[in-house]
């Protein structure tokens, strides 16, 4: 699969490809005007230069034939230039000395038609500009001129148009670039924003903008978080009243039980059955009650988290030894990093955890503590029959029981336990998740970024 570029990168690419563009363009267009008003300008210097040796070869033909070496070598303009003379008794030669071969076949048919003809080539490896001209009847005149100075000039303008191209793609890159990053700041800054929203921060504002097509973008995201943030504090609001509200009775309705539950050999069995149910299903309100708290309390209010510096080893270890009976196995590594949070909360999620290992799991197996890859990790590992793939993410939801949810027993919660630990550790910008374990069973593992050095 391929991977599709950034936005940023995009754009960037963008720029290149239309300045290299552009830059494509005008280096032809310079190269066809230039060579083609260089070679003009050549071929107009070689004709009057060819005009002018002819006549005096004409002249020479009529009046002294016998003087034209002599001639013909004063003609030749440099030791690059060759002059040759097709006669009916055979080839004169002057200059550089080539063979009257490398001369096109063409250029010759055209000037023995008495035509004067001219045509680039190259010969013995030198670029020429070759001049042919009839003499005569039965005579042809051809002056081989060097481009060796215009060639070098060519190849010079060549190798600048190209690496001029080159450039200026790679300045577009760069422009696209910076550009592109000065034009995405605002929606880095949204993005930002947003993904603190996400992670619970409500407060989080997007600074006013003077620019008039950022302004309303950031008006809205602030009216948006405002009003998220009211309706969550109002909703949490709802919650903790209506928590401290049911507490009153719901002692009441405990303490009546208790009382009942010692005189309850004097009742007959249906009643005993009776305040049983009733008796399950006063602690898993009760134990509703306490985690709406918790829930409503973290909803809230941040300012009562005390952040510091845990080491999660001897965490866990306080966590597990102090629960009564709990036979779990702890392994902790020493390279273990020590990470930024909240104690109360980190407690709070491996007091969960162990709990629904608990109720859920069989009972947990052992608890880990170890580094990966930067971060700290807590997994505990429970010996139950495991947690179906479709219901990994639906566990972490607030009144999600997953296999359990019809069940009425003791065993079954209120199922705000698994939302507490999820709630807590993204407060921690780390993650939560639960996987098969080897063996069988369900492992569920708590990731946090190290503590900042």
């Amino acid at each position: 699969m391929i991977r599709r570029l950034s936005l940023r990168w995009r754009v960037a690419a963008a720029f290149g490809i239309g300045l290299a563009l552009v830059m494509t363009i005008l280096a032809v267009a310079t190269w066809n005007l230039t060579t083609g008003y260089m070679l003009d300008q050549r071929e107009q210097s070689v004709t009057r230069q060819s005009e002018v040796n002819v006549r005096l070869v004409t002249t020479a033909l009529a009046e002294h034939a016998d003087d034209l070496d002599e001639l013909l070598a004063g003609l030749a303009t440099g030791p690059d230039s060759s002059i040759l003379l097709s006669r009916p008794t055979g080839w004169l030669t002057s200059g550089r000395q080539l063979d009257p071969g490398v001369v096109p076949r063409g250029l010759l048919d055209e000037a023995q038609r008495g035509i004067t003809a001219r045509q680039r080539f190259a010969a013995d490896g030198i670029p020429v500009l070759g001049v042919a001209t009839p003499v005569g009847p039965d005579s042809v005149y051809v002056e081989l001129y060097p481009l060796l100075e215009l060639d070098r000039t060519f190849r010079y303008l060549s190798t600048l148009l190209i690496t001029g191209t080159v450039a200026a793609a790679l300045f577009g890159v760069g422009l696209g670039a910076w550009a592109a990053r000065r034009a995405l700041r605002p929606l880095t800054a949204l993005t930002t924003a947003a993904s603190r929203v996400a992670r619970g921060d409500l407060a989080t504002r997007l600074p006013d903008q003077s620019d008039p097509d950022l302004a309303p973008l950031a008006a809205s995201f602030n009216t948006t978080a405002g009003q998220l943030e009211q309706r969550v504090r109002r909703d949490a609001r709802f919650a903790s009243d209506v928590s401290h509200e049911l507490r009153s009775p719901l002692t009441t309705m405990v303490n009546v039980s208790e009382v009942l539950e010692r005189r309850q050999d004097a009742m007959p069995p249906t009643a005993q059955r009776a305040l049983g149910l009733l008796r399950a299903e006063l602690r898993r309100f009760q134990r509703m009650v306490v985690d709406l708290l918790e829930i409503s309390r973290a909803d809230q209010d941040e300012a009562d988290s005390t952040v510091e510096l845990v080491d999660l080893g001897e965490l866990v270890r306080n966590v597990v030894e102090s629960r009564p009976a709990c036979a779990v196995r702890i392994e902790t590594d020493p390279a273990t990093p020590l990470v930024s949070a909240d104690r109360r909360r980190i407690d709070r999620v491996v007091a969960n955890l162990l709990d629904n290992a608990d109720h859920y799991g069989g009972g947990a197996v052992a608890v880990t503590v170890h580094r990966h890859e930067g971060r700290a990790r807590i997994v505990v590992d429970d010996a139950g029959s495991g947690v179906p793939p479709a219901l990994r993410e639906r566990i972490f939801e607030r009144f999600a029981r997953g296999l359990h949810a019809a069940r009425r027993d003791q065993h079954t919660g209120s199922g705000l336990g698994l939302a507490i630990v999820a709630d807590h550790v993204h407060r921690h910008d780390g993650r939560v998740w639960v996987e098969d374990r080897p063996g069988g069973g369900a492992r569920f593992v708590v990731e946090l970024p190290e503590a900042a050095s």
